[in-house]
C-alpha cells in the first residue's frame, strides 16, 4: 500500500497538468509567442528564490522574452513542446545592457559582458537548465561588436559553481549559445545545438564535463575552451572531460531539421570554410591543464585546434578515439605563437605533454597538411601521435605554386589558413621538441606533387611505424635542422638515428 501510494504521489506531482515547481503561467506568462513573458518568468524565478528556490516550469507554448535573471538554487525545466523565445530589441523592450568591464580589451567583445543576453546568471550556485525543450535564439544578434542594448549570447554564466544543463536544443543561439566564464564543477549533457556563431565557450572553469552533445556552428566553433583575462585575473580551463560528441559545420538550420546541408559554406565571416569544430583557444591567458578528449565525431567542419597565442600554459592533454571526414582545413592544428593579448608583460606560453590517438581522417583538404607550429625560440614539446590514420583529397588548381617557406606569423590570429598552403601534405613540423609518431599513416586520394613530410627546427622527432603514399619525383621526408630524429619500421626504410641534419630528403 506504501509503495503504490508513493508511486501516486509522483505521479501526481510530476505528471499534472501544472508540471513540477513553479509554472509560469500562473504568474502570467501567455506563451503564445505575440506576448512578452519577460516579467513573468522573472517574477516566478524571484517567487522562488524568496523560498529558498525551485523548479520554474515551462509548460507547451512559445513564450517570448528578454533578459532572464538566473538566480542561486533555481532550475529551469523547459517541457516538451516549449520554446522558449528570444525577443527582437526592435520589439517594445531590450535585454539587459553589457556590463561594464575594465578588462575587455584583452579578449573580443562577446567574451567580455554577460548580461547582455536571454539567460544569464553571476556569482550563484546550485543551478540548472533541463528538459526535453527548445531555446530559439531568433532575436539574438551574433555580431561581436555590438554595444546597444541587444542580446548577443542564448544563456552566460559568470563565476557559478554547481551548474548543470541537460536534454534541451538551441537553435540560432547568437555570438554565443552558451558563454561560462569561471564557471566549476560543470556538468553539460545532451545537448543539441545548431548555431549562427560558437556552441560552447568554456572559459576559465574548473572540473567540466561535457557529453553526448552534438553541436552544428558552421560560422564558428562548436566546442571551444578558452582561458581569457575577462574575470581580470589568470585562470585556468581545467580537470575537463569532453565525451561521446559530434561537431559538424552544415548550413545553418539543417542540422535541426536533418537535411545536412552543404551549400552556404562561403557565407563563413573568415571566408575559409565552415567551422564547426573542437578547439583551444584563441583566448589564451590563464592556460588549458588536464583534458581528456574522447569517442567524438567531426563531419564537414574543421580539424581540432589547440592553440595558445596570448601566454598561456598548454599541458596534460590527452585525445582518443576521433573520427574525421570531409574536414575543410588541417586536421590537427597545434600553434604556439606570440599574439600576446593581454596585460603589459605577457610573454610567450608553453605547449607540451600532448597525446592523441586512435584517430581515423578521411577526406581532410590537403592545401594545410597537419601542424605542429612553435615560433623561434619557443618550442612545441612532447607530443605523442599513435595509430593514425589520414586521407588526404587531392590537389586543385590553387596548388599552382608551392611554397618553399612557410611564414612564422607570430602576432597573427592562428588559424591554418592565415599561414598558406603547406609544402608537405601529411605534415608540417616546425620549432618543435620530442615529437613522437607511432603507427601513423599518410595518403591521398588522386593527385600530389608533394613530401608527405616537412620537419623543420626541431629536436628529436621519433618516426615508428610511419608511412606515407609515394609521390612521383618528391622523396617522403624533407627535414631542415632537425636534431636526432630517430626512424624505426618505417616501410622502405633502414632503422636509423640521424644526430644532425641541416638540409636533406630521403
Amino acid at each position: 500500500m506504501l509503495i503504490l501510494f508513493a508511486v501516486h504521489f509522483f505521479s501526481f506531482t510530476f505528471c499534472n497538468d501544472k508540471g513540477p515547481g513553479i509554472n509560469i503561467k500562473d504568474f502570467g506568462a501567455a506563451g503564445d509567442g505575440k506576448t512578452l513573458d519577460t516579467k513573468a518568468i522573472n517574477d516566478a524565478i524571484d517567487a522562488a528564490a524568496k523560498q529558498g528556490g525551485g523548479t520554474i516550469y515551462f509548460p507547451a507554448g512559445t513564450f517570448l522574452s528578454f533578459s532572464i535573471h538566473l538566480k542561486s538554487n533555481i532550475s529551469l525545466y523547459l517541457d516538451q513542446g516549449c520554446i522558449l523565445m528570444a525577443a527582437d530589441s526592435t520589439a517594445n523592450g531590450r535585454y539587459d545592457a553589457g556590463e561594464p568591464n575594465a578588462f575587455d580589451q584583452y579578449q573580443d567583445y562577446g567574451h567580455s559582458h554577460w548580461h547582455n543576453s536571454l539567460i544569464w546568471g553571476e556569482n550563484l550556485e546550485n543551478i540548472s537548465i533541463l528538459g526535453p525543450g527548445l531555446i530559439n535564439g531568433n532575436g539574438l544578434r551574433r555580431n561581436t561588436s555590438e554595444r546597444r542594448p541587444w542580446g548577443n549570447k542564448a544563456i552566460a554564466l559568470k563565476l557559478c559553481r554547481n551548474v548543470i544543463l541537460e536534454n534541451f536544443t538551441v537553435i540560432n543561439g547568437g555570438h554565443f549559445a552558451l558563454l561560462a566564464t569561471g564557471v566549476d564543477n560543470f556538468t553539460i549533457n545532451n545537448l543539441k545545438m545548431d548555431t549562427n556563431r560558437d556552441g560552447m565557450d568554456i572559459d576559465c572553469c574548473d572540473q567540466v564535463h561535457i557529453s553526448n552533445c552534438s553541436i552544428n556552428s558552421p560560422w564558428d566553433d562548436a566546442i571551444c575552451l578558452k582561458s581569457s583575462f575577462a574575470l581580470g585575473y589568470l585562470k585556468a580551463t581545467q580537470n575537463v572531460t569532453i565525451a561521446n560528441c559530434t561537431v559538424s559545420g552544415f548550413d545553418l538550420g539543417t542540422f535541426y531539421n536533418g537535411t545536412y546541408g552543404r551549400k552556404e559554406w562561403n557565407r563563413v565571416p573568415d571566408k575559409e570554410g565552415p567551422t564547426g569544430r573542437i578547439k583551444f583557444g584563441t583566448e589564451s591567458n590563464g592556460g588549458f591543464k588536464n583534458i581528456t578528449i574522447t569517442n567524438c565525431v567531426f563531419n564537414f567542419c574543421r580539424g581540432l585546434a589547440l592553440e595558445t597565442v596570448d601566454g598561456a600554459l598548454l599541458e596534460n592533454v590527452s585525445i582518443s578515439n576521433i573520427t574525421m571526414r570531409d574536414i575543410v582545413n588541417s586536421p590537427f592544428f597545434l600553434r604556439l605563437s606570440s599574439r600576446l593579448r593581454g596585460p603589459q608583460g605577457t610573454e610567450t606560453g608553453t605547449l607540451r605533454h600532448v597525446i592523441i590517438s586512435n584517430v581515423m581522417v578521411y577526406n581532410a583538404d590537403s592545401h594545410f597538411s597537419s601542424i605542429i607550429s612553435g615560433v623561434p625560440g619557443y618550442d612545441i614539446e612532447d607530443v605523442q601521435f599513435n595509430n593514425i590514420r589520414i586521407y588526404y583529397r587531392q590537389m586543385d588548381s590553387s596548388f599552382a605554386k608551392i611554397p618553399t617557406v612557410v611564414p612564422e606569423n607570430e602576432k597573427q590570429y592562428p588559424e591554418p589558413e592565415k599561414m598558406g598552403i603547406m609544402p608537405s601534405y601529411g605534415f608540417f613540423i616546425r620549432h618543435a621538441k620530442n615529437i613522437k609518431l607511432d603507427n601513423v599513416e599518410v595518403s591521398y586520394l588522386g593527385k600530389e606533387l608533394r613530401s608527405a613530410f616537412m620537419v623543420e627546427d626541431t629536436k628529436g622527432i621519433f618516426l615508428s611505424r610511419v608511412n606515407a603514399q609515394a609521390v612521383k619525383g618528391a622523396k617522403t621526408f624533407v627535414c631542415k635542422d632537425v636534431e636526432d630524429l630517430n626512424i624505426s619500421e618505417c616501410t622502405g626504410y633502414k632503422n636509423k638515428v640521424y644526430k644532425n641534419i641541416s638540409n636533406a630528403s630521403f
